[in-house]
């Protein structure tokens, strides 16, 4: 109720002082813990007990400012960043779009972030809370060793991290998406799986690997093999599209990456594309374009252990999250699964 009272003046503002001051709206409300679901909504994904399979997908607390405030408001997860090891500014504003008719936001905001120090100590200072945090990972733009940042980012944030999540696929940084081709995955992923080894944790924290959804059918199938190989806990399909499909908004010729409504169809067949490539023998987490419990249910039933939203909340407000919780619970029970689980990849 608050959001839709607020909504038209956070409208009328650019889209980035709309997203900060959303930000701090949600560090000033008082902490509590994880909203009570139904028991039969948590899942096991790479040894973590989700409470549910909805989560924030990185991008909207870039800085890990508000991780608990999210889990508060009926989210299974959140997942902060993507955080480099140095604060950078990120590209020239404007760089953030809304895409009112199209349900859409287009974004070039290239890991724009504090950098891995202020990020750190805000991780250590909310360790003891219960809840599931992962943190992407990624790059500086000016880093002469991209390779050496992740490796980097591994080693200091697998203390603090539930998941690690290795972002390499924003259209955002120039060359950032070359890291998908097979021989720079191999480096890059023997890299963050010995860095992280180094962190001395007791319990390392598994390694998630986000993909584009523009690549071609032999990058799938080489990025699966890799997954499987180097033993990855999950994917997670997909981030933004720099792809345009027919979009009424004004704001359609920015370059960027696309999210949101527009994304959904491409990211579920994606999701559909790796389930094939991996013979399902690796979890999938389920990101763009899910707006609805019946487009995450959709995304459950095409092969996502886990679903991630973000742009969706910009239209529908952080009450979003609970609200497709409800509708997961509902829709699970008439179709008649007992679990979460048993409806992965059932359609």
């Amino acid at each position: 109720m608050l959001f839709r009272l607020l909504k038209p003046a956070l409208f009328a503002l650019d889209s980035e002082t709309g997203h900060r001051l959303a930000i701090r709206g949600l560090k000033a409300l008082p902490l509590r813990g994880p909203m009570p679901v139904p028991s039969a909504l948590a899942t096991t994904v790479a040894g973590l007990n989700f409470p549910n399979p909805v989560g924030v997908a990185a991008g909207f607390d870039k800085d890990a400012e508000v991780p608990d405030a999210l889990l508060g408001l009926g989210f299974g997860f959140t997942e902060v960043g993507s955080i480099t090891p140095l604060p950078q500014a990120g590209n020239p504003q404007p760089r953030l779009f809304r895409l009112v008719e199209d349900d859409a936001v287009i974004n070039r905001m290239g890991f724009n972030n504090g950098g891995a120090e202020a990020a750190l100590a805000r991780l250590r200072a909310r360790a003891a809370r219960p809840g599931i945090v992962g943190v992407n990972i990624g790059a500086n733009k000016d880093s002469p060793d991209r390779i050496a940042d992740y490796a980097l980012m591994a080693r200091v944030m697998a203390p603090v991290a539930s998941y690690l999540c290795v972002n390499i696929s924003s259209p955002n940084t120039p060359g950032l998406r070359a890291l998908q081709d097979e021989s720079a995955l191999t480096g890059l992923i023997d890299a963050v799986i010995g860095a992280r080894g180094e962190a001395g944790c007791t319990a390392p924290p598994p390694i998630f690997l986000k993909v584009a959804p523009d690549l071609e059918p032999a990058d799938i199938d080489a990025i699966a093999r890799i997954a499987l190989d180097k033993g990855l806990a999950a994917l997670v399909v997909s981030n933004t599209t720099i792809s345009r499909p027919a979009l009424r908004s004004h704001h359609a010729g920015e370059t960027g990456g696309l999210s949101g409504a527009p994304l959904r169809s491409l990211a579920t067949e994606r999701l559909r594309d790796f389930r094939k490539a991996t013979g399902a023998a690796i979890p999938l987490v389920g990101v763009g374009g899910i707006a609805t419990a019946e487009h995450a249910w959709e995304r459950i039933r095409a092969g996502a252990s886990l679903v991630q939203l973000y742009s969706a909340m910009v239209y529908a407000g952080p009450g979003l999250g609970a609200r497709i919780v409800r509708g997961l619970d509902a829709l699970m029970r008439r179709d008649g699964f007992a679990s979460i689980a048993e409806a992965v990849g059932s359609e």
